[in-house]
């Protein structure tokens, strides 16, 4: 499976959750990496809703969630993220279908 197919099946399981995590006013710190870590330990796959009144762009946050938290960012739409932890990425990218 190719990069691309893995971000189609991971945006198509995304689907059908909910933004868990938002980020507002107060930014990004370590208590929002502990819990967006903690989420992607148990549920591998996490939306994360960036308000309009946060400080930086979804982009720049979806780059610096994904660089402290150590995962994947799937897709950034609007001010919604998906992040995936980094085992699921690479088993997705890795499977081959025959």
């Amino acid at each position: 499976m190719t990069e691309r197919d893995a971000k189609k099946e991971l945006m198509r399981r995304a689907k059908d959750i909910d933004a868990t995590v938002r980020v507002g006013k107060d930014g990004i710190g370590e208590s929002l990496f502990a819990e967006i870590t903690a989420q992607l330990k148990k549920r591998r796959l996490i939306k994360v809703k960036i308000l309009k009144n946060a400080e930086s762009d979804a982009e720049e946050t979806a780059e610096s969630i994904a660089a402290a938290t150590d995962s994947v960012v799937v897709d950034v739409r609007g001010g919604v993220v998906v992040l995936t932890d980094k085992r699921t990425w690479t088993s997705l990218c890795q499977k081959k279908f025959e």
